[in-house]
């Protein structure tokens, strides 16, 4: 199967049939699924790269935003 590339929040939400697509990451990640977390992110589109960072910032426990922000890189 082809790699999901350059998608919007919105399409990976449909996809992936979840409300929030940038809650399931963060989910996904603090369950232990690192690796599934860095393909969901890397599937995301500019803009929704940049959504998901500001929603981070603004929505998750500070605890996490060291560990996610490495992941991402």
């Amino acid at each position: 199967m082809a790699k999901r590339t350059c998608k919007t929040a919105a399409q990976q939400c449909r996809y992936y049939e979840v409300d929030n697509i940038f809650e399931y990451m963060v989910e996904t990640y603090i369950n232990g699924n690192h690796s599934t977390f860095s393909e969901l992110y890397h599937e995301l589109n500019k803009e929704a790269r940049q959504d998901f960072v500001e929603f981070l910032f603004n929505e998750v426990n500070p605890q996490y935003h060291r560990e996610i922000i490495k992941r991402m890189l």
